[in-house]
Formats: C-alpha cells, sequence, structure tokens
C-alpha cells in the first residue's frame, strides 16, 4: 500500500502515504444503487450513539497523543456486519472528531478519507491546522473504515506490505506470481472468512450514513482522496440526499475500481517515469538527454540486483518505480535518482530504499493493502484463471512493456474465498460535486478521473495541467486549487464550468527538454 517520507502506496493510491511524504503536510501530522431522492436511513428503526473518550490507547500511541494535543476525541459506533441482518452481529467503527474552531459559524460535519483502500482516516483530522477557513466551519470526523486501523482490524497475516508485482518477463515469472496471489489470499482468510464477504464499500458508505445519524446531522459534507473518491461517489448512489458538499480529489473510474485497478495505468506511469527521466538528464549522473536515462532505467528492469541484504529484480522494480513516481516534486525525483544510481553499482540502499525494501520483503512497514485488498475483492468480482491474465499481459507487452506486466497482473482476489455479496455499484447521478484532479497523475489516470465526472453529473471539473502527481489540495502546494476546494466547501461556490491550474515555483522538478 516504514517511517516519514518512505512509506510504499497501495495498489490505488497511498493518500496516506503523500501526506507524509510531503513536509507540508508532516506537521499537521476504491447491487448499483439507486439514488437517494428523499431522507433515509442505512438502517431504519435502530438508534446509534457514539461514546466520546480520548484518542490516547496506550502510553505509546503516537497517533493518539497528536490527536489528543490537536483537541480531537475519539469514539466509535456499533454498526451491523451484515447490513442485511441489521440486528444480528455487530462490529465497531472508531472515528476522530476535532470540533469547528468558529462554533456559531459552524455548517456540520466533513468526513475525511485517506484512500487506500485500508487507509486510515483518524489522522486525517490533524490537517485542520492546514485548512483553518474549513476547520472554522465544520467539525472534522475522521473515519477508519470498517476493518481498518481502529475499526474492528482485519489484518491478513502477509510478509509483505503489498500485493502488487510486476509479473516479470516470462511464464516461469509469471507463475511466481501466481504462486504469491494465492499465499496471501489464504493469509487473509485464516481467522478472517466470516468477516471477508461484509467488506465492501457500499458497506462502508452504509456506516457513513450511520454515523450522520448518530452525530445528530441531517447531512455530512466530505472529502476523500484516491479510493475515497470511490467510497463518496456510492455514498453520493447511496445516499444523495444526505450530502451536501462533497470534494473527490485524484478520483478512480468508477467502472473500473475493483481488483483490475491499476489494469488501465501502464500509459499514465509511463509518462510520469519520462517526465521523471527529462528532469534527470543532464546533471544527475544518468545521462544527458531522456533517452539514455530511460534506457538506464529499461537496462536495469532486466536484471537481478542486490542493495544490502535485499533482492531488487523485474518482479520489484517497476513497483518500486510507481511508488516514487507518486510526487513530482524536485526532492522526490532527486531521491529516485540517487536510489537508481545505487542499485546500478548495487551498494549499501539508502535510508529510504532500506525500508521501502524491508517492507516489501518482510512486511515491516506500514500498508494499506493488508486490509484494503479484502475491499477490493468484495466490491467486484476477479477473474479466476491465471492464464486470462497471462494472455493480457502478452497481448500489451508491446506498448506496455515495464509497467503493463505489473498493471495487468493476477491478484489475490483471483483465490478469494468468498464472491462479492452485492454486485458493483452504478455511479449515474446529479449530486453536486468538486473533482480535483492532476492530468498526469500516475496512480489514478486523467481517463479515469473523467469517467468519474461523466458519472457524476452534476459535478465540476479542477484539473491541474502538466503535475505528474497523486492528491492535489493541501498536497500539490497550490493557491489556484487551495482556494478553489475551499471556496467551495466554506462558501458553497462550485466554479461555473469545468477550470484548471498550472503550477509552477520552487521545489516542483523543472524538466530539461
Amino acid at each position: 500500500m516504514t517511517g516519514p517520507c518512505t512509506l510504499v502506496p497501495g495498489p490505488g493510491d497511498s493518500y496516506r502515504w503523500l501526506v507524509r511524504y510531503r513536509s507540508a503536510f508532516i506537521a499537521a501530522l476504491v447491487l448499483g444503487g439507486v439514488l437517494t431522492t428523499s431522507p433515509a436511513s442505512a438502517e431504519p428503526g435502530r438508534q446509534r450513539a457514539v461514546s466520546w473518550h480520548s484518542c490516547v490507547i496506550g502510553a505509546d500511541d503516537v497517533l493518539g497523543a497528536a490527536l489528543e494535543q490537536a483537541g480531537a476525541r475519539c469514539g466509535e459506533v456499533s454498526v451491523p456486519l451484515d447490513y442485511g441482518r441489521p440486528r444480528g452481529r455487530t462490529i465497531q467503527v472508531a472515528m476522530a472528531r476535532v470540533a469547528a474552531t468558529d462554533p456559531a459559524r459552524r455548517r456540520g460535519i466533513l468526513m475525511l478519507n485517506p484512500g487506500g483502500p485500508g487507509g486510515s482516516g483518524m489522522e486525517l483530522v490533524l490537517a485542520g491546522a492546514q485548512m483553518p477557513a474549513v476547520a472554522a466551519r465544520y467539525d472534522l470526523i475522521g473515519m477508519d473504515p470498517r476493518f481498518v486501523g481502529r475499526s474492528s482490524p482485519l489484518e491478513c497475516r502477509w510478509e509483505t506490505d503489498t500485493f502488487v508485482r510486476s509479473a516479470g518477463p516470462d511464464r516461469r515469472t509469471f507463475n511466481e506470481s501466481v504462486a504469491l496471489a494465492n499465499e496471501l489470499a489464504a493469509g487473509c482468510t485464516r481467522g478472517n472468512r466470516d468477516l471477508l464477504p461484509y467488506a465492501s464499500t457500499r458497506n462502508t458508505a452504509r456506516d457513513m450514513d450511520l454515523i450522520r445519524q448518530a452525530l445528530g446531522e441531517r447531512q455530512l459534507s466530505y472529502l476523500g482522496y484516491s479510493y475515497g473518491t470511490y467510497l463518496g461517489a456510492v455514498y453520493l448512489q447511496m445516499f444523495g440526499a444526505h450530502a451536501d458538499r462533497v470534494v473527490l480529489d485524484s478520483a478512480v473510474d468508477p467502472d473500473v475500481y475493483g481488483p483490475g485497478l491499476l489494469s488501465r495505468n501502464a500509459p499514465a506511469i509511463q509518462a510520469a517515469l519520462e517526465h521523471w527521466a527529462g528532469w534527470a538528464a543532464g546533471g544527475h549522473g544518468l545521462g544527458t538527454t531522456r533517452r539514455e536515462v530511460l534506457e538506464r532505467v529499461y537496462r536495469l528492469a532486466a536484471r537481478t540486483v542486490h542493495t544490502g541484504p535485499y533482492t531488487v529484480d523485474p518482479h520489484v522494480l517497476p513497483y518500486l518505480l510507481f511508488a516514487r513516481l507518486y510526487d513530482d516534486s524536485a526532492g522526490t525525483y532527486e531521491e529516485l535518482a540517487e536510489e537508481i544510481r545505487v542499485l546500478e553499482r548495487e551498494g549499501p540502499p539508502t535510508p529510504a530504499l532500506e525500508a521501502f525494501l524491508a517492507g516489501l520483503s518482510t512486511g515491516a512497514g506500514y500498508s494499506s493493502d493488508r486490509a484494503g485488498t479484502a475491499v477490493l475483492c468484495a466490491d467486484r468480482a476477479a477473474g479466476t484463471n491465471p492464464d486470462s491474465y497471462y494472455r493480457d499481459i502478452q497481448a500489451h507487452r508491446g506498448d506496455e512493456p515495464l509497467f503493463g506486466p505489473m498493471t495487468r497482473n493476477i491478484t489475490p482476489c483471483a483465490f478469494w474465498p468468498v464472491r462479492p455479496e452485492e454486485a458493483a455499484t452504478t455511479i449515474r447521478n446529479t449530486v453536486p460535486a468538486l473533482i480535483v484532479g492532476a492530468d498526469g497523475d500516475p496512480a489514478t489516470p486523467f481517463a479515469g478521473q473523467l469517467a468519474m465526472h461523466r458519472a457524476l453529473q452534476g459535478s465540476r471539473m479542477l484539473t491541474v495541467r502538466g503535475r505528474y502527481a497523486h492528491g492535489q489540495y493541501l498536497v500539490a502546494g497550490s493557491a489556484c486549487v487551495d482556494g478553489t476546494v475551499e471556496r467551495y466547501l466554506v462558501d458553497g461556490v462550485l466554479p461555473v464550468r469545468d477550470t484548471g491550474c498550472r503550477l509552477s515555483g520552487p521545489g516542483r522538478a523543472a524538466v530539461r527538454g
């Protein structure tokens, strides 16, 4: 899906990785529904209450201490495990709340989701210091989605942070991916099989609406990143009458989201790699032209090299590149250049590279994927025949040679022990929303953002032009982006038409040629 600056993105995002990675955020720290046109309840006839208490749950609870210092209170709501049996078994969904700093002008609640799936939302309430005008008007609510973080956590027993790997160059290496996917699926099943059918986004949306009710709110506003945009869109489809102001940042394609959510990403990742190579040309020891830099990367991607105790082979390198290309700042670009130089000479890993590889090979790092995989598999059925994945990879190897074998590779969902309880949600409604994204985003490609915009017919789109990075509001460092989002959240002003921002200035990687 390590420490600050080295967290690894999960398969569909990792806004958590971004917010810890970017210094601007460190201080503050994916049965189609029918649009609800009248007030509806996630669970009619049953009253819920939030049990508020201190956020600290132990002497070494760093997050709890930070939440406490920010003035947050934490609480849980009991929700049905299976909404088809609303009076049956329950689970606990945890949240943190920071009250609006201007109670006299308070508008309501703003629910926050960082993506993943599998990302914890509680820490996002700490971002209030970065958006004071928003924090003045809303109680900030960071919910850990069901089975994530402090919400009855479901953690797959893996010795890796993520299932994402390249299939490599041939059938033998693809078969290694099949074996890994099978092993990881088994690791998620042990002790969790009775929970897996209920890990879906639809159930998380129902939990959100129960929390709205438990807080006594007629409506909720929402800010979601990456996978969180899909969760927000599902909420709009199921409970649109209860939605107030909704911002979806770095939107996923709602028709693709599921086990194959990366399947169309290879061209966007390649474009981001080429942008980085243009930056690296002529001054970073990797070549004097973009083409020379790319050739160095391609040669490395065909090798098996060692750095410290770790092996980097054709399974791993494409994922390392993808992880580093989530951000196009000069600092991140320099880090990737240094890692390429280290791997070429098989020298000792940099601290960031060591943390990355330790998480990948031992599961030592933070990983949204261990919980998020259950969501992917519960939301949409995956193909179960390994041969079909290999044929797809081979059919696209010519035009997607480096990243296609990763984005089209088999996943643990192919070996999942249960099928989705409900059909994937069809997103099609006219509820207003603001969609924000970059046209060079490698994690949620621009074509998928446009698909979300078309599905949400009442939305407006704000596009950051020429940025090859994931996550925009409070991440890109753009007054244009932040101002547009906050005019909507604070004043209710949606752009009258689709619009755009272009970034420039210190910290952005300048590309040569």
